[in-house]
């Protein structure tokens, strides 16, 4: 029996998107979600930029010049062809994969904490392939759903054939010493296979497959397990392992309603490892407070409403797909960030997308962004109506 989650012919169908304009919704929720992860970045980084750097803008320019080229980024593949992209996707699939191995090779490499995940270029910096693996694995993805449409759910070696391209960069990266975007990658892999009609019998089947493959991940690392523990656990951890999740919950708590307001001399989010990074939402909340947290929320509602709505919309297979892919991707990343900040998951080394200091992260989903604006203009009009029956 084959059937669909995701029907992007007939899904909003009476009012199809406008053809070769960009969803100007879109580009909006992208731009104010790009300004306000500038503010709350200087919000929480002023004063270890200051302590550390002798610039409380230390990292607000250096993410301006992410922005920058990821920026130019968007602009590159919100016009080219996308048929062209997918065209490039065995060299995509490909070079990433070698940019994900070239993190153990010794003079390319950039470990960190027993952590290989970074590779350095000359006069440019660190970049970590692992991010760029999450837009590959979407891509590889979309483009296999529309091939085998009617042949998904005939036999095992179609399946077989989707799950090895996931689990091999969910394997390489998870050999990076990086479990939670290896499992990242898994999840929205996941998703991707519900929301494009796989049966739910294999569906139930791959996810028993992978259950007992990700405990065995976490148990091989120590570290992996108290933080497992700690977050079943958080009183007796509170000074350990929970610390930074706990200095964290203070920093938000004291925001209360308002905040404590831009020139407060934010003192809280001071105590926040990593404040500038995985838990910039912390000197956002302290700083502008729950009414603050409702106007973030409500950005990424609007970002994830007009994804969606561009996915579903989209009478072309791969690229509705790829649409969804893509939102789904930075929505759930956003949710798991903002999560663990709170405390309601386990601590990850998940950033928060267009918030969060490093380089690698921004230019990736600025990329992307791209792409889903480059669907937003897909004619619509050029396919006919039972295309998608």
């Amino acid at each position: 029996m084959k059937f669909k989650r995701i029907k992007p012919s007939h899904v909003f169908a009476e009012k199809s998107l406008n053809t070769h304009h960009a969803d100007v919704g879109f580009v909006v929720a992208i731009i104010l979600l790009s300004g306000l992860g500038l503010v709350s970045l200087f919000i929480s980084s002023e004063n270890y930029a200051q302590m550390q750097f002798g610039s409380s803008f230390y990292f607000v320019k250096r993410q301006l010049i992410s922005f920058a080229i990821g920026f130019v980024l968007l602009a590159i593949t919100s016009v080219v062809n996308f048929d062209f992209i997918r065209k490039c996707l065995p060299f995509i699939y490909i070079g990433t994969f070698i940019l994900c191995v070239l993190t153990f090779i010794p003079g390319i490499a950039s470990p960190r904490n027993e952590a290989h995940r970074w590779i350095k270029f000359p006069l440019i910096g660190t970049f970590q392939p692992s991010e760029l693996a999450k837009f590959a694995v979407i891509l590889f993805l979309a483009n296999w759903f529309e091939k085998n449409d009617n042949r998904m759910n005939d036999g095992s070696f179609h399946i077989v054939q989707m799950v090895l391209g996931l689990f091999c960069f969910v394997l390489v990266v998870f050999l990076q010493n990086d479990f939670s975007t290896a499992f990242f990658i898994m999840l929205v892999g996941l998703v991707m296979f519900f929301m494009a009609g796989l049966k739910i019998t294999w569906f139930v089947s791959f996810c028993v497959f992978m259950l007992p493959i990700v405990i065995l991940f976490i148990f091989t690392k120590a570290y992996r397990v108290n933080r497992l523990i700690a977050f079943f656990n958080p009183e007796k951890y509170s000074h350990g392992i929970n610390y930074q999740v706990n200095a964290a919950e203070r920093a938000i708590s004291s925001g209360r309603f308002f905040g404590e307001g831009f020139g407060a001399g934010l003192k809280r989010i001071a105590s926040v490892p990593e404040s500038q990074s995985d838990f910039v939402f912390a000197g956002w909340a302290e700083a502008m407070g729950f009414f603050g947290v409702l106007i973030f929320f409500g950005l990424v509602l609007f970002f994830a409403y007009r994804g969606y709505l561009i996915a579903f919309r989209c009478k072309e297979k791969c690229r509705s797909y790829a649409a969804f892919g893509i939102v789904t991707s930075i929505v759930l990343q956003i949710l798991f960030n903002c999560g663990v900040v709170v405390g309601a998951l386990p601590a990850t080394g998940i950033p928060l997308p267009f918030f969060s200091s490093g380089g690698s992260s921004l230019l990736v989903t600025l990329l992307m962004c791209g792409v889903v604006i480059n669907i937003s203009k897909f004619d619509n009009k050029s396919l006919e109506s039972d295309d998608y029956e």
